[in-house]
């Protein structure tokens, strides 16, 4: 696979720079607490704060820049976005769904915890989500707010995140064609990062082709994202990605690399990445931060 471009600033350092920025805004939404509850937020600190790339947190940065955001209002919508993420993590690791000891290479939250605080603390930070961008303090016009919360409750519902679950879930019973599983990743996991990258566009009151052009690289990134994530699963090493290598097999699962083969499934993340590239070419050279991280993503090893 070919190698990313190199920046000014690399996308390495800039992808750092925006998980320093987001992680302060989790953690000063979720300060510790003396209080009896407190072993819920705790759980809920470590569901969010033990590692993770804040890539859909990126996105939404990286977008709402293209229209010259308040940083600010972006790190507020990034937050919320990946409390949501944090959350389908936390109960996807479940026993009734995944049943992963490990995330991030560390215990999974209900394994640090128990089943309950793991449950309860998944359904918390998906309503704080929603509380942060009803807040007038993420954008002063309601309309804006009413948008982004509209568009979060769908990519995170039946007919995104929860949908695209459900389907994984089928997927473990049933065998499924290439389309259906496009279908299915288009659901679970392309729905936030069209979020991620909408919402910049959605805080900087932009609608039309500019709108249209990131949802479209956002949907062909995610799809890329999610193949070469069945990649990994099968050639990956485990001390790397931080969680336990063939999952998908063990579970019966169907993936791009369980119906088209290795090989072929490197190709279509190939084309996915080349065609996200092409939705920015509006942008010029403003995007090419949102170009490097379409190519940085046929190279992660985690």
């Amino acid at each position: 696979m070919p190698s990313p471009r190199k920046a000014p600033q690399s996308l390495q350092n800039e992808m750092d720079e925006v998980l320093n920025a987001v992680n302060k805004t989790i953690a000063k939404i979720l300060p510790e607490t003396d209080l009896p509850e407190d072993r819920l937020y705790e759980a809920m600190r470590y569901g969010t704060l033990n590692g993770g790339k804040r890539l859909r947190p990126f996105l939404v940065i990286q977008s709402a820049n293209l229209f010259n955001v308040n940083p600010r209002r972006s790190r507020r919508v990034a937050a919320a976005l990946e409390f949501v993420h944090c959350y389908s993590l936390i109960h996807d690791d479940l026993p009734a769904m995944d049943d992963s000891d490990t995330r991030r290479g560390k215990p999974s939250t209900h394994k640090a915890f128990d089943n309950a605080t793991a449950i309860l603390a998944g359904d918390a930070l998906l309503a704080l989500a929603f509380e942060i961008l009803a807040d007038p303090e993420t954008h002063e016009d309601p309309h804006v707010r009413t948008e982004l919360i509209s568009k979060l409750a769908r990519a995170a519902g039946g007919h995104g995140l929860c949908g695209g679950q459900i389907l994984d879930l089928i997927g473990e019973k049933e065998e499924f064609d290439v389309g259906t599983i496009s279908r299915l990743q288009r659901m679970k996991t392309g729905g936030l990062m069209a979020f991620a990258c909408e919402a910049g566009a959605i805080l900087g009151k932009t609608d039309g082709p500019h709108r249209k052009a990131l949802c479209n690289y956002a949907h062909d990134l995610g799809l890329a994202f999610q193949v070469t994530d069945d990649v990994l699963d099968v050639e990956a090493d485990p001390d790397t990605t931080g969680k336990p290598a063939n999952q998908d097999a063990l579970a019966g699962k169907s993936t791009f690399v369980s119906t088209m083969g290795k090989d072929a499934a490197k190709m279509r993340a190939e084309m996915l990445v080349a065609q996200a590239t092409r939705h920015l070419q509006m942008f010029g050279s403003r995007a090419d931060t949102l170009k490097e991280l379409a190519e940085y993503v046929l190279m992660r090893r985690a």
